[in-house]
């Protein structure tokens, strides 16, 4: 060995064991204490949120009376994030989520080849009625803890509407548009009435 990397091999020695030192002395002599009181006091006026708010907050709106007028071409826009997971043609292969073609009025966990979690099964019925599909995609974990699911749902009201009116598109004898008796149900349902 030459000079210089003896020269730097001690260096690099003498700068660990001083590293060690520094840090093992101030472990030693510094004793944390915990904080008796915040050292700013910060103080904020409480408000109460109107009754309207709380509860808009608590749950979707409903949107069964919305689905005879919305733009169903507005909802394939939206629906372009469903994509990303779901095939929406016929006769479409599974992704990382079942096909959903037909979805309208057909039974929860029933797509051939898709494993599911198991969790939709009982919830709100076994069938995908248009206000179980709304509520789902509000905000799908609410809706069903254990789905795999992981998109976060549609939140404006206009939106959820539109992608039902489309998913209705896809099949090929579309539902009946939701009766006056199924409207006022889901009002009732979600506290809206």
């Amino acid at each position: 060995m030459n000079l210089r990397s003896n020269v730097v091999l001690a260096s690099l020695v003498s700068a660990g064991i001083i590293a060690w030192l520094t840090g093992f002395t101030a472990e030693n002599l510094v004793e944390p204490r915990p904080l008796k009181h915040d050292a700013v006091k910060i103080e904020v006026a409480e408000t109460a949120a109107p009754a309207a708010a709380a509860a808009k907050a608590a749950g979707p709106e409903p949107i069964l009376a919305m689905i005879a007028t919305a733009d169903a071409e507005r909802g394939k826009t939206v629906a372009k994030a469903c994509a990303a997971c779901h095939s929406l043609k016929n006769d479409g292969k599974n992704g990382v989520g079942p096909n959903l073609w037909g979805v309208v009025g057909r039974k929860k966990d029933s797509v051939a080849g898709f494993a599911y979690s198991g969790s939709l099964v009982g919830k709100g019925g076994d069938t995908w009625t248009y206000e179980q599909i709304a509520q789902f995609l509000w905000k799908p974990k609410a809706y069903a803890a254990g789905t795999k699911m992981t998109y976060a749902g549609i939140k404006k009201p206009e939106d959820r509407a539109a992608v039902v009116a489309y998913l209705r598109t896809l099949a090929d004898a579309p539902l009946p548009l939701p009766t006056d008796a199924e409207i006022v149900a889901e009002k009732k349902d979600l506290g809206a009435e």
